[in-house]
């Protein structure tokens, strides 16, 4: 509640949703100014005054701070992200660019001899074209300089105090919130962000009983951390690094612990990146599920393929159920429609580069079976595909998942060598961009998922097929083929298997201590599907983030927040109708009130970012800058798309916010 006119926000959190809440705060508060002077009842805040509280700087926080090593690489080029929102009929942003258009204004700057950037820095401008990956300490030092373009341009009654601490509790006041930092007195304020971002979390039981026992034994566990937050010069040259998980994570320990040591690519023989050892790194020994690394990404000229167009999953297919006050299921309504622009981007790809192993009218076949209403499409379709394409060429989308799946391998150099081939396989096709067609299949999965996150937001299909469907398979199936690192990594990847440095456990591994074998205890790694002994180490890498469940946060401000009644998690029902407690935080509907305990919504608190993943998909993804150029992506009446998803939901907080009563 708005008292004596001075409106009181704490934004807990300044990392880049914390600092896309402040942005929008100033934006929504200038517009309704300047209507204010028109007319003077449509304005009702006199002063605003924001306290941002984080331990590191706002802006970057501490996911992207500018400290980091430069060798850890955003996962989206240049082109793509931004603090800075560009979608129609939000308020105008006061200051700010997105992160391309700061590059380019750096390299002018450079040119002309007035950057005020360090020499590394600029380096790493200079050779840094939009469709690069730029190093994630840059991104930083563009969240870093746009916070403070935002400051300078605060409007006039506004004013912005960041509170370099973390907090430790939000507790219910007479008038609104008292906001408790560790060490500190409260401070007052009438409305809480909450923009935590990633938090520590508490270790799953397989992991705690490595931990545990790590510790008993005088062995090395690593825990899921922010790969920045980890020291890895505790790593020994030599030693056999055992490291968990083959995702985004794992390049981040790749890098560290060979380039981050003084070792060096070049370019080989064929066309591959041949390493030059420094005699400082370890021998790290991967393993996965699949047992291979997420697939790398199609090197295109922008972040969508051009010549992949969805022709069934469109929105207005995908959000028709939605209009029409239908709550489709994911496996049974939404994701043939995606299935179906896969093949079709599949085999037009293979049609187009490869004829002679299609048969004369296939695609004219195919066409027809993809147009079948019901579930007879897909029989159909794979009848069409069995008589019309060559058996080593037709598309099994599942295994893509599991390339390893059903394969039995002598030993561990029998398994390096096949998964040398994968990698030497999935670079070529990355290589090959718009003109391969298992990466143009994975590009109609990528499109689709910016579709699909906007069909499925805020309880856009069902509990069950949320559960079971999206986040049960096929979030894990897209993640491993197209949420990959840069095609770069997976070429040094090759290069580290071939020189020795980096060796692989298998498929559907098993982690275990040997507590007296010969060499004194070590941790254990075998896979079912390979021969030979298992994988020995005295040290245990997790490359994994924390895991984003507010039910295991190890969080004072969570925790306490979870105790005291004031959010409570978000319970989904699954196949069998038994609710079970999903990741996230429960919210009502935008602008995402907290709900309490009884369900009630919480005036006042809101959430914004990671701790909505069970009503959103995908929350980690940055905002895309100008997504709204594309014509017919919008039209009057329909919603824009998600890629500014989290830039909007800070407008809409902001427009509720500063639409409080006025009280004494």
């Amino acid at each position: 509640m708005v008292r004596g006119g001075i409106l009181r926000v704490a934004v807990v959190g300044g990392g880049p949703r914390g600092a896309s809440a402040v942005e929008r705060l100033f934006a929504v508060y200038a517009q309704q100014t300047r209507s204010a002077a028109l007319s003077p009842r449509a304005h009702q805040v006199v002063r605003l005054d924001v306290t941002v509280y984080d331990p590191f700087r706002p802006g970057p926080g501490r996911v992207w701070r500018t400290d980091q090593p430069r060798l850890f690489l955003m996962n989206t080029p240049s082109f793509y992200p931004t603090l800075i929102p560009s979608e129609p009929g939000l308020a105008a942003p006061l200051a700010g660019s997105t992160f391309d258009e700061w590059r380019a204004c750096q390299r002018e700057a450079i040119e002309a001899g007035t950057c005020a950037l360090g020499p590394e820095e600029q380096a790493e401008l200079k050779g840094l074209e939009s469709n690069d990956f730029p190093p994630r300490a840059l991104y930083g030092r563009y969240l870093e300089e746009t916070w403070a373009a935002l400051v300078a341009a605060a409007p006039q009654g506004v004013s912005v105090r960041h509170v370099a601490a973390e907090v430790a509790r939000v507790g219910r006041t007479p008038h609104g919130f008292a906001v408790t930092c560790v060490n500190a007195r409260a401070q007052e304020a009438d409305a809480v962000v909450l923009a935590l971002g990633h938090v520590p979390a508490r270790l799953g039981g397989d992991q705690q009983a490595l931990a545990d026992a790590a510790a008993r034994l005088g062995l090395h566990y690593f825990p899921p951390a922010a790969p920045a937050d980890v020291e890895w010069d505790a790593l020994p040259a030599g030693q056999t690094i055992l490291v968990r998980g083959m995702g985004l994570n794992f390049f981040d320990v790749m890098a560290a612990l060979t380039e981050g040591r003084g070792g060096r690519f070049s370019e080989g023989a064929g066309g591959r990146l041949a390493y030059t050892p420094s005699g400082r790194e370890p021998h790290i020994v991967a393993a996965s599920r699949r047992g291979v690394p997420y697939r790398g990404k199609a090197e295109l000229g922008a972040y969508y393929a051009p010549s992949v167009q969805l022709r069934w999953f469109t929105r207005e297919a995908a959000l028709a159920p939605r209009r029409a006050g239908i709550q489709p299921s994911f496996d049974q309504d939404l994701w043939p429609l995606l299935h179906r622009d896969t093949l079709w981007a599949y085999y037009t790809t293979l049609a187009r580069v490869d004829p002679g192993t299609v048969s004369e009218g296939f695609l004219a076949r195919l066409d027809d079976a993809l147009e079948v209403e019901g579930p007879g499409w897909e029989t159909r379709a794979s009848q069409v595909v069995h008589d019309g394409v060559v058996p080593a060429r037709r598309l099994d989308l599942r295994a893509l998942g599991v390339p390893l799946a059903g394969w039995h391998a002598h030993d561990r150099a029998d398994l390096d060598a096949r998964v040398l081939e994968h990698l030497d396989a999935d670079a070529a096709g990355s290589a090959a961009g718009e003109d391969n067609p298992l990466k143009m299949a994975i590009a109609a999965l990528h499109r689709g998922r910016a579709v699909l996150k906007e069909a499925v937001a805020d309880g856009g299909i069902t509990e069950a097929s949320w559960v079971s469907g999206l986040r049960g398979w096929f979030e894990g199936l897209i993640e491993g083929l197209a949420s990959g690192p840069p095609a770069q990594r997976i070429r040094q990847l090759a290069a580290l298997v071939r020189a020795g440095v980096v060796s692989t456990v298998g498929p559907e591994p098993r982690f275990s201590i040997d507590r007296l074998g010969l060499g004194g205890p070590a941790f254990t790694a075998a896979s079912p599907w390979v021969g030979g002994p298992e994988v020995r180490a005295r040290w245990f890498v997790e490359a994994l983030a924390p895991a984003n469940i507010v039910g295991r946060a190890e969080s004072q401000l969570l925790e306490g927040l979870l105790a005291d009644g004031l959010v409570r998690p978000r319970f989904l029902a699954g196949a069998d109708g038994v609710p079970q407690a999903a990741s996230g935080l429960d919210v009502t509907l935008p602008p995402y009130r907290a709900l309490d305990v009884n369900g009630q919504p919480v005036e006042g608190l809101y959430v914004l970012g990671l701790q909505l993943s069970a009503v959103q998909w995908g929350t980690a993804i940055a905002a895309e800058a100008h997504p709204f150029a594309a014509p017919g992506e919008a039209r009057e009446g329909a919603p824009y798309p998600s890629a500014q998803r989290t830039l909007r939901d800070a407008d809409a907080i902001a427009q509720h916010i500063l639409a409080m009563p006025s009280g004494r």
